[in-house]
């Protein structure tokens, strides 16, 4: 089961693109009054998630808004319907974190949330995958998004608010058959986010673990192998930023799209053993 990456077509542009009005004050920090909007910097930006959740932001209003992903056209055409900042930069790069987060805040002033939404996958064998795409998909669904939060966080806990959404997968609860890497990588998300909840608690920041299914996208057309089973049934991008939504304006921790989906991880861990015999009937 897996999300929506970024492109998997890497920029080679340099420096931002300006599609919104100049910096004004300071607005409200999420997780405290973000009904009234605030400050974002959504990563993975350029499609599917990630896009969905800027219009999401950009339809409820009151947001100012940094946008990265890797493919240059399509970021700026997202960036350009929402009013936002394109910062186009390929996360995987030595010090390409620091350098979105300076960037960011030279143009916003301050982070009110941050939503790591960028990743890739791969499907088929394990011993099969390319070592070249193992890296690919640590590199960018865990690594770039530990990277990138490690910058962020000092300046959050500095405001004393903020909320950090990671985009995880169903994949990452219950591990899924021909995704060995994705769903390793995901998981490894999941217990990041976790742990860093815990780590943050009194600092006025907070973690978001959002868990989608099977998401239409083309994240699947990437991937190189595309989305055959009758169910679950994809859903759209928008759910998903939907759901987004409702981590930050409602201070979730965790939330499965479609929640059902839950159903399968709370099966998993109560009952292993069940839940690996039906896996591998079913699976």
């Amino acid at each position: 089961m897996s999300h929506a990456p970024s492109p998997a077509s890497p920029s080679n542009r340099a420096g931002p693109v300006v599609t919104s009005a100049p910096r004004t004050g300071s607005a409200a920090h999420a997780g405290q009054r973000t009904g009234l909007g605030g400050t974002a910097l959504v990563t993975g930006a350029s499609s599917g998630i990630g896009a969905a959740v800027v219009r999401r932001l950009a339809a409820e209003g009151g947001w100012r808004m940094v946008l990265n992903g890797r493919d240059v056209t399509r970021l700026e055409q997202v960036a350009a319907l929402a009013g936002a900042v394109a910062l186009p930069a390929d996360l995987t790069r030595p010090g390409a974190d620091r350098r979105l987060t300076e960037l960011a805040l030279d143009h916003l002033g301050e982070l009110d949330l941050l939503v790591a939404g960028a990743g890739v996958g791969w499907a088929g064998d394990f011993t099969a995958m390319p070592a070249a795409r193992i890296d690919e998909v640590v590199g960018v669904d865990l690594l770039a998004t530990l990277h990138l939060v490690r910058s962020v966080l000092p300046h959050m806990v500095a405001a004393g608010s903020g909320r950090v959404v990671l985009v995880g997968s169903l994949a990452g609860s219950v591990g899924v058959r021909g995704e060995a890497v994705y769903s390793a990588a995901k998981a490894a998300l999941a217990a990041f986010a976790d742990a860093l909840r815990y780590e943050l608690r009194g600092t006025g920041v907070r973690v978001s673990h959002v868990v989608p299914g099977v998401v239409d996208t083309p994240f699947f057309d990437r991937r190189g192998t595309p989305y055959t089973r009758p169910w679950p049934r994809p859903v759209p991008p928008a759910r998903v930023a939907d759901a987004v939504w409702t981590a930050v304006r409602h201070d979730k921790d965790e939330v499965y799209v479609p929640g059902w989906l839950r159903v399968p991880a709370l099966v998993r861990g109560a009952a292993p053993g069940l839940y690996r015999r039906l896996a591998a009937r079913f699976g």
